[in-house]
C-alpha cells in the first residue's frame, strides 16, 4: 500500500483531505502541528479526527518566537466581519507557514518512504494567502524535486492538493460523501467554547454550509 503523510489541523478542509487520502487507498499519517498558535483546540480536535480515522500521528512541536501573526500573537486582534472578497492579505496569515509545515512533512516522508503528501489548501473560498495558491505548490513541488535525495534518484514525493479549486459548498459535499466526522472538526479562529461565527474561517465554512444545501446544515462544529 502506498503510504503518505497528511497535513492535519482539525478543520474541516484537512480533515476531508486526509478521508480522501484514505479512499485513494493510501496508509496515511497525520502531522499535527503544535506551532504556538492562538489556542490548542484545534490540537484536539486533529488529534480526534486522526483517531477516528484510524490514522497514526505525530505532534510536531516547534516555535515561532518573531510571531507576525494574529494567530500567533494574542496581543494582535482577530478580524471581525471582513470582506470574505478583500484583496488584502489578513492578520491572520503566518508568514511560511505552509512552507514550514510541508518541509517538515517532506522529511517524515522521505524518512519513512512516503510517495505523497496531502494538504488542504483551497484558492476558492479562502483568506488569500499566498501559500494556499495553485502557483505556489507548483513551485514548492520544483523545489521537493531538485532538494531531496529521494527526488535526485528518480523517484517522486508529490504534493497532493485535492481541494484546491473547490469551493466551501463543493468540499461540505465530499466530506459527507466520505463520511467525515465534521462533528469533531474545529475552524474558528478562537479558542472559545463555541465558534465565534465573526472570523473568516467561521463565516466560510458557514457560508459552505448554507451552500452546500439543507441536506448538509447538521454537525457543523464540535461544541
Amino acid at each position: 500500500m502506498n503510504k503518505a503523510v497528511v497535513l492535519l489541523s482539525g478543520g474541516l478542509d484537512s480533515s476531508t483531505t486526509l478521508y480522501h487520502a484514505l479512499q485513494k487507498g493510501y496508509a496515511c499519517h497525520c502531522l499535527v502541528f503544535d506551532y504556538g498558535q492562538r489556542h490548542r483546540k484545534e490540537i484536539r480536535c486533529a488529534v480526534a479526527v486522526a483517531r477516528a480515522a484510524g490514522c497514526p500521528y505525530e505532534i510536531v512541536h516547534i516555535g515561532l518566537p518573531w510571531k507576525g501573526s494574529a494567530l500567533l500573537d494574542k496581543k494582535v486582534k482577530v478580524p471581525e466581519g471582513r470582506r470574505l472578497d478583500a484583496k488584502d492579505i489578513p492578520v491572520t496569515y503566518v508568514p511560511a507557514r505552509n512552507i514550514i509545515f510541508l518541509s517538515f512533512a517532506a522529511s517524515f516522508a522521505e524518512a519513512v518512504g512516503a510517495g505523497a503528501i496531502f494538504i488542504g489548501a483551497n484558492a476558492v473560498d479562502y483568506s488569500g494567502y499566498p501559500d494556499c495558491r495553485p502557483e505556489f505548490f507548483k513551485a514548492y513541488a520544483g523545489v521537493l524535486a531538485r532538494g531531496l535525495k529521494t527526488c535526485v534518484e528518480g523517484r517522486t514525493i508529490k504534493v497532493r492538493t485535492p481541494l484546491i479549486h473547490l469551493s466551501k459548498a463543493e468540499i461540505v459535499r465530499l466530506a459527507r460523501r466520505l463520511k467525515v466526522p465534521t462533528r469533531l472538526t474545529w475552524s474558528c479562529y478562537q479558542g472559545g467554547r463555541r465558534p465565534c461565527g465573526v472570523c473568516d474561517s467561521c463565516r466560510l465554512r458557514d457560508k459552505g454550509f448554507k451552500e452546500a444545501g439543507p441536506a448538509f446544515g447538521g454537525a457543523k462544529v464540535k461544541k
